[in-house]
């Protein structure tokens, strides 16, 4: 990320520092690792009491360029890396039509963010395979941009050919990249999904119920699918929930159906 803002301070540049430690004399001295300026110093930067400065800097780096792009709102698109595309062959072929779902409401959402010139509603999503896949896919058909969030894991961690370039970012911390998601947030679209999709959903959920967050459009897609896997009702039965908790979401199953009330959002708070 080049910083091509002007400099009001007299200080030399860090970078040309960084450059000029490659050119010192080879020495015992120069060679230790105490010598290496702290902030190119990978070894230091790994170490747990580092923790803190790691944590900023995953919060800072996508927060930074998504200012510098200008984009003051998103739509994030959530489910299934196991859901994948007419064209492919997945472990949940019994959900493959969501997959198409998933790309025409991306689509559809990216068309009305070229009306703000890419800067609100673009669409965003974990960057990765399946139902990711078909978000920042439909983004792309619409001629727009769209931003992935992957991670790091020992599998699906790849980033989809889909995700705009300079708006795909790489985490280590769960804890940040869920906050990325919702920092901008003006609608989050649930389709089916694991483990992955339920714990983002839920962690949502329960921020808007707690008001730490105000209250936008939650879609569940797929009525059938989420009442079948989720006692909804059970849940506030048996008080464990609060009745009006079951109006913080709503079933739809057809992307006219999402864009009619994205679209038509009135903040009841």
């Amino acid at each position: 990320m080049k910083d091509d803002s002007p400099r009001s301070h007299p200080f030399r540049d860090s970078g040309a520092d960084v450059a000029a430690a490659d050119q010192i004399p080879d020495t015992p001295q120069t060679r230790a690792p105490a010598y290496r300026l702290a902030f190119a110093d990978a070894d230091f930067m790994m170490r747990d009491d580092l923790r803190p400065v790691r944590l900023q800097l995953e919060l800072l780096k996508p927060q930074l360029v998504l200012d510098e792009r200008g984009i003051r709102s998103t739509v994030i698109l959530m489910g299934s890396a196991r859901i994948s595309g007419p064209e492919q062959t997945g472990s949940a072929r019994g959900l493959a039509a969501w997959y198409e779902v998933a790309r025409d409401l991306a689509r559809r959402i990216t068309e009305k963010s070229l009306e703000s010139y890419g800067r609100e509603d673009v669409v965003i999503t974990g960057g990765g395979p399946g139902i990711m896949e078909a978000g920042n896919r439909g983004a792309q058909e619409a001629g727009g941009h769209s931003i992935g969030l992957n991670i790091v894991l020992p599998h699906e961690q790849a980033p989809n050919p889909y995700v705009t370039p300079d708006l795909c970012f790489n985490f280590h911390y769960f804890a940040i990249r869920k906050m990325h998601f919702l920092m901008r947030a003006k609608a989050i679209c649930i389709f089916p999904g694991g483990f992955g999709t339920m714990d983002e959903m839920f962690e949502s959920l329960t921020l808007i119920q707690t008001g730490r967050m105000k209250r936008i459009p939650f879609l569940l897609f797929g009525r059938e699918f989420w009442t079948r896997v989720i006692n909804w009702q059970a849940l506030a039965d048996e008080g464990l929930i609060a009745p009006a908790d079951l109006d913080l979401f709503r079933f739809v199953e057809t992307v006219d159906e999402a864009m009619k009330i994205i679209d038509s959002w009135v903040d009841p708070c």
